[in-house]
């Protein structure tokens, strides 16, 4: 409905953002559509430019929007939501989605821990780990960066391997053990220039790291894990439940 009320309580701003993103919502602007320009709403509602792009830019904040400098702005792919309560991996996350996994290898080799990765695998800080970076996408659009740090003498022969395929998989398969329990955080961190350039973001943009410590099925500390994701295409949720006592 092309229509604000101008003498009602509500600010024009928030009428017209929420009119585009019931269209959204609605699939009557569908990802990848372009939403009218700010000329074009500001002659459908009589309203100032000004507040054509405030509705415009508080959309694009909250991830419903983006801008494409010199064609205009667009409707987002809803954001990906995975839950915090439950270990699975990217791969299993992907396909319960209905959406393709993959991994590109940007990095995989044999290297000292240092002090953070040393202290969350409960190992000297001499030991050798296998170092595995990867980027992770859903049906080819880039999601995450992933680097995995796992003690050495548990995955002999692992560098070996197809490591482009889901790598708990590769655990349980190849060395017989199922990470079954862990424990993670949450935090926004920005961008650095070579996440930026493989995720397809600019330098500093925020990015929703993950790090996890998990473990298997003998309680061993098995794998440390920083995923940073891209924040306008993932979603983390948890349920809440009040305690009754």
């Amino acid at each position: 409905m092309d229509y604000v009320d101008k003498r009602g309580p509500v600010p024009l701003y928030f009428q017209i953002k929420t009119q585009l993103l019931e269209a959204i919502e609605r699939g009557q602007l569908k990802p990848g559509d372009r939403v009218p320009s700010e000329r074009e709403l500001t002659e459908r509602y009589g309203v100032s430019r000004m507040t054509v792009r405030q509705a415009l830019v508080e959309l694009e904040s909250q991830g419903y929007l983006h801008r494409v400098q010199g064609s205009g702005t667009f409707v987002n792919t809803p954001k990906l939501e995975q839950p915090l309560v439950a270990l699975t991996s990217f791969t299993e996350e992907m396909y319960r989605r209905g959406l393709a996994p993959s991994s590109q290898l940007l990095s995989a080799q044999q290297v000292v821990p240092g002090r953070r990765a040393g202290q969350a695998l409960a190992i000297p800080e001499t030991e050798p780990v296998v170092r595995l970076e990867r980027l992770r996408l859903a049906s080819g659009q880039p999601m995450a960066v992933e680097v995995v740090h796992m003690p050495a003498t548990l995955v002999p022969g692992l560098l070996d391997l197809d490591l482009s395929s889901s790598l708990y998989t590769i655990l349980k398969e190849r060395y017989g053990f199922t990470l079954n329990r862990g424990m993670q955080s949450l935090e926004a961190v920005a961008a650095r220039s070579s996440e930026a350039k493989v995720l397809g973001v600019k330098e500093g943009t925020p990015l929703l790291m993950l790090e996890r410590v998990s473990r298997d099925q003998y309680g061993r500390q098995v794998e440390y894990t920083q995923s940073c994701y891209r924040g306008d295409r993932y979603r983390f949720t948890v349920e809440l439940i009040r305690d009754q006592g």
